[in-house]
């Protein structure tokens, strides 16, 4: 629910957004390398698994910027444009040439964007929508992965309900915390 500083948010400069976009993103990427969603939950330890992980942690903070009022769409905007800049940085350190960077990031944005709106309509969908989401994305349709679908759906639906009850002013100053991964000894 927004509140004081959400209407203090939209008047901040785009430095200060940048960098609570920039905090938001760190700890959504520290979150999503913790190891054992590689090694307890089957996620690909490739490119296309680690791209997974940062885009279910940044759909779940974007989904929960949407309930911080209008000015967190500025925020939550700076926070994709933040994403997709570490994917192009990511891919050069890999050696992709200029000409493919482009192409492949278009890529990248168009299948997250797929995936928020899959794992969006799955969490307000309920009963298996969410698992079935993760089945197709997250583990290329993989049916044996049925069991990895299920800890990753039932910590994503903890991490939502989590989020949801941290405070506004935390989250829009580039705060949030990650309860641990599947399998953590955290």
């Amino acid at each position: 629910m927004p509140g004081p500083f959400s209407q203090w948010l939209s008047i901040l400069t785009p430095k200060s957004r940048k960098k609570a976009a920039n905090s938001l993103y760190v700890t959504l990427v520290t979150q999503s390398r913790a190891p054992s969603f590689y090694t307890e939950c089957g996620v690909a330890d490739s490119v296309d698994g680690r791209f997974d992980m940062i885009a279910i942690h940044c759909f779940l903070v974007m989904n929960r910027l949407k309930d911080c009022g209008k000015a967190a769409g500025q925020l939550s905007q700076v926070l994709f444009d933040e994403m997709f800049n570490d994917m192009d940085r990511g891919l050069r350190e890999l050696g992709v040439g200029d000409m493919g960077v482009g192409k492949r990031v278009r890529a990248m944005a168009k299948a997250y964007m797929g995936r928020v709106d899959a794992y969006d309509r799955a969490l307000e969908a309920g009963d298996d929508a969410l698992e079935e989401a993760l089945r197709r994305n997250l583990y290329r349709g993989d049916d044996q992965a049925a069991g990895h679908a299920r800890a990753m759906a039932d910590y994503m639906r903890r991490e939502h309900a989590s989020l949801a009850a941290q405070a506004d002013d935390a989250f829009l100053s580039g705060i949030v915390t990650f309860g641990p991964a599947p399998g953590s000894t955290r």
